[in-house]
């Protein structure tokens, strides 16, 4: 009898049991630990969910020189555009040093590479590895400067020694730690100081802390810190006006807002203090809908250019060589990397503005085209950097490729 009752409560268990998993499975169901969603999504209204938009990917492998496809480059009459380098997959910003050799940071691939030029031909070795998004790279008195998001190295003779040793510079920049816009472009101004952007950590958002949406300049060992500029969603490109010493920069606008706004920007710091709007102000004029405060554009510091919207602005290079024609002296040369954010596809080129030394009357013209197919929206490379070199001659990184272009002009 003893065994029966037990076998009947085992059942009656089991049972039970089976009749409460339902409403636990349904429970569950209700309330699943969902994952947040990629820091691209962010911000992502629920009509646009169904979206196939998404962050285009870098080919991260080397790609050989017979398969870079120069031949659909075009360039205004008189230019000429070559191979200079490859074997540098994820390459981005690039500084020159003393003695000829260029450094060129990534983001993704997490290198940063070094370029030697016998004068017959270019090779490449990689410096440092395993980074996190080393973009920044700048050259200073013998030294290299890297900056990465949680990390500032200076190898100092590298040039000289290989095998330089690095000097750890973090703890005197007082980093802030979000991983999201806070890859950098970095570079020593006319006063010898190291100027740095601190993205916004998100795609549309209030700030958590005011650490980010900032341009600030620091002493070259990482003392003296000033906040120059504020309310700066993303910037990663800038140069000096050659008149003016005045600091321009570009601005990455928020995403999934349509196809048509807001527009990448192109601005000039003329003081220090200015806002520029993020995240309630966008082009200097055009309030957000998500982010909304009253009088939202009162006070922020208007653009020289628009960009085009989504066109992922990178870097900016006035000319100031001999080489290329008189026109083309003291104007500002600008990588569009390429949208990702819209339907159809813009960027993927470099374009010139031309304006007054008080950032009036701006032009922006194509200059290097031809990495886009418009008829079928396919494309092959996305510049992203220029470097003008002693000849007068302007080196262009294409990310997409790893490889380093170099535009030349002959009458």
């Amino acid at each position: 009898m003893k065994n029966h009752r037990s076998h009947v409560l085992r059942i009656a268990a089991v049972v039970g049991l089976a009749a409460i998993l339902p409403s636990l499975a349904s429970a569950q169901s209700a309330n699943p630990a969902t994952p947040p969603p990629p820091a691209w999504k962010q911000g992502m209204p629920a009509a646009m969910s169904d979206s196939k938009l998404a962050p285009l990917a870098g080919k991260m492998t080397i790609t050989p020189a017979a398969e870079i496809p120069l031949q659909n480059v075009k360039l205004p009459p008189g230019f000429k555009v070559e191979i200079w380098a490859t074997g540098i997959p994820g390459g981005r910003a690039m500084a020159r040093g003393d003695d000829g050799k260029v450094y060129v940071g990534t983001r993704a691939i997490g290198r940063v590479y070094e370029i030697t030029d016998n004068g017959r031909e270019r090779t490449a070795r990689v410096v440092v590895d395993k980074l996190v998004q080393p973009a920044g790279v700048a050259f200073r008195n013998g030294s290299l400067y890297v900056m990465a998001i949680n990390k500032v190295l200076r190898f100092d003779g590298i040039e000289k020694n290989p095998n330089a040793a690095p000097v750890d510079l973090t703890d005197n920049f007082k980093l802030p730690p979000e991983q999201h816009h806070n890859w950098k472009y970095i570079a020593f101004g006319p006063d010898g100081k190291l100027y740095v952007p601190f993205g916004a950590p998100c795609n549309i958002c209030e700030l958590p802390t005011p650490e980010y949406a900032q341009i600030r300049r620091y002493n070259p060992d990482g003392s003296g810190m000033e906040v120059l500029a504020t309310c700066i969603r993303n910037s990663v490109g800038f140069d000096w006006h050659p008149v003016t010493k005045e600091l321009w920069f570009t601005n990455h606008g928020r995403d999934w807002w349509g196809d048509d706004k807001p527009h990448d920007t192109l601005h000039r710091l003329h003081k220090t203090g200015l806002s520029f709007g993020f995240p309630h102000c966008h082009e200097g004029t055009l309030p957000d809908d998500a982010v909304t405060k009253p009088n939202a554009c009162a006070g922020v510091e208007k653009p020289v250019a628009l960009m085009g919207p989504h066109s992922a602005v990178m870097g900016v290079t006035f000319y100031t060589g001999n080489m290329f024609p008189a026109e083309y002296k003291n104007v500002a040369f600008v990588a569009r990397k390429g949208s990702w954010n819209r339907n159809t596809k813009i960027g993927f080129d470099i374009v010139t503005v031309r304006a007054d030394a008080d950032g009036r009357n701006a032009r922006v013209t194509p200059f290097m085209t031809g990495f886009l197919n418009s008829s079928d929206q396919t494309f092959w490379g996305r510049p992203a950097y220029m470097l003008q070199m002693p000849d007068g001659a302007m080196l262009v990184s294409d990310e997409q490729l790893g490889a380093i272009y170099r535009i030349s002009y002959s009458r």
